[in-house]
């Protein structure tokens, strides 16, 4: 049973090794459940690989249905640095250069800062990585 703090997804064990177990999740909109999703096309599922660390100590197999959990804060954590720092960046940008009279040069320093800033999110994915932790 999941607690209050926690997110929780069904998943698959794919693969074991010794220092790693891969679960597949398949991760879908709300709208997916839905009867009727394959006459509007707004359906969307996403296969998704998580890697964790293998726990000598409970047995598991290939196959073998498990619940994936993290931390609600995780959650939280992930949206504020792949969603909202970047729109409050995209938004001094946006601002800060209005006396610009170009507004295509604007939004191309506005998309670019954005694209700065996902790309240093990116050099430092392997210590995000550390940071976010999932367990079954």
């Amino acid at each position: 049973m999941a607690k209050k703090n926690e997110i929780v997804h069904s998943g698959k064990i794919v693969d074991i090794t010794p220092d790693f177990t891969t679960v597949q999740i398949i991760a879908s909109s709300a709208c997916s459940e839905c009867h009727a999703k394959g006459l509007c096309g707004m359906s969307e599922e996403q296969e998704k690989i998580i890697m964790l660390p293998t726990d000598p100590y409970t047995p598991r197999q290939v196959g073998e249905e498990v619940q994936v959990k993290t931390k609600m804060t995780m959650g939280l954590k992930a949206v504020w640095i792949s969603y909202v720092i970047p729109l409050v960046i995209l938004m001094i940008l946006i601002l800060s250069l209005s006396s610009i009279g170009n507004e295509y040069l604007r939004g191309a320093v506005a998309i670019a800062g954005v694209g700065i800033y996902y790309f240093i999110i990116w050099l430092l994915r392997d210590k995000l990585s550390d940071q976010f932790e999932f367990y079954i």
